[in-house]
């Protein structure tokens, strides 16, 4: 059964621990055993939060919360539009 899903400081923070680990000489496999999570877990950390600091990755989260909040906005004016273009051709 899966636990409570780590932050995305936590996350940066088992990425350097891994990078630690390497560094003094343990594999990737045995370095992601230490931290507690598959390779492929790690592998797809890495590829999101890579090279990230922490308040860097705090941004990247506020900045994908604003961006689905515009996404919805417009598509929501959007649709009104159309509604809107359907009632002046008189097709209601």
């Amino acid at each position: 059964m899966a636990g409570k899903r780590p932050t995305s400081e936590e996350i940066v923070a088992k990425l350097r621990q891994v990078e630690v680990l390497n560094s003094q000489g343990k594999t990737v496999a045995e370095a992601v055993r230490a931290i507690g999570v598959t390779e492929v877990t790690y592998y797809r950390w890495r590829k999101e939060y890579g090279g990230l600091k922490g308040d860097q990755v705090k941004r990247l989260k506020e900045l994908e919360a604003e961006n689905a909040r515009l996404r919805r906005a417009v598509s929501d004016l959007t649709l009104d539009k159309m509604i809107l273009a359907e009632a002046a051709r008189g097709n209601f």
